[in-house]
């Protein structure tokens, strides 16, 4: 009997390979919040891929640009921290955007294993271009501003639970 334990919840595999397709007790795709969760972020990430390929943007760039527009400069680790992206997708997209003249990336003197990542100036200019991008998409959605920040509410409070059950 192959068995796996995962959180409390144990999973019978053996057992699984003989559920038939038509078992009510299988999960419906349509009625998964993570489908949901996925379909949203793939319909809006498209939206703001058709405002920012004009710009010669990529939406993780735009995301990126948004931290250091709100904050200046930033060390790398806290801009993954930021994004919640790993060093290993990190880097490369600073690469992409130092080469394209949006950012610069230096070495702090006190310390050398410290990386901090700022706006040139053409990165700082975006900003003008990029203004109206979040109107845009918020209109696309169809919902009140009031109604957006409770959904974005709630989904970081959904995100924070998932990550604090691990």
């Amino acid at each position: 009997m192959n068995v796996i334990a995962h959180n409390r919840i144990v999973y019978n595999c053996d057992s699984l390979k003989n559920v038939n397709a038509s078992t009510p007790s299988l999960p419906v795709l349509d009625e998964q919040i993570c489908f949901a969760l996925y379909s949203a972020s793939r319909a809006i990430t498209a939206r703001y891929r058709d405002l920012l390929d004009p710009l010669g943007l990529t939406y993780p760039q735009y995301l990126t640009l948004l931290v250091l527009w709100e904050s200046g400069p930033i060390t790398v680790t806290g801009l993954g921290a930021r994004l919640s992206l790993d060093s290993g997708t990190l880097s490369p997209l600073l690469r992409r955007m130092e080469a394209a003249g949006l950012i610069i990336r230096n070495r702090q003197s006190t310390d050398e294993r410290r990386v901090e990542v700022s706006l040139t100036d053409r990165g700082s200019a975006l900003r003008h271009y990029a203004t109206n991008v979040n109107d845009v998409v918020c209109a696309a959605t169809g919902l009140e501003l009031d109604d957006l920040s409770s959904l974005r509410e709630q989904i970081t409070l959904l995100a924070e639970h998932v990550r604090a059950s691990h």
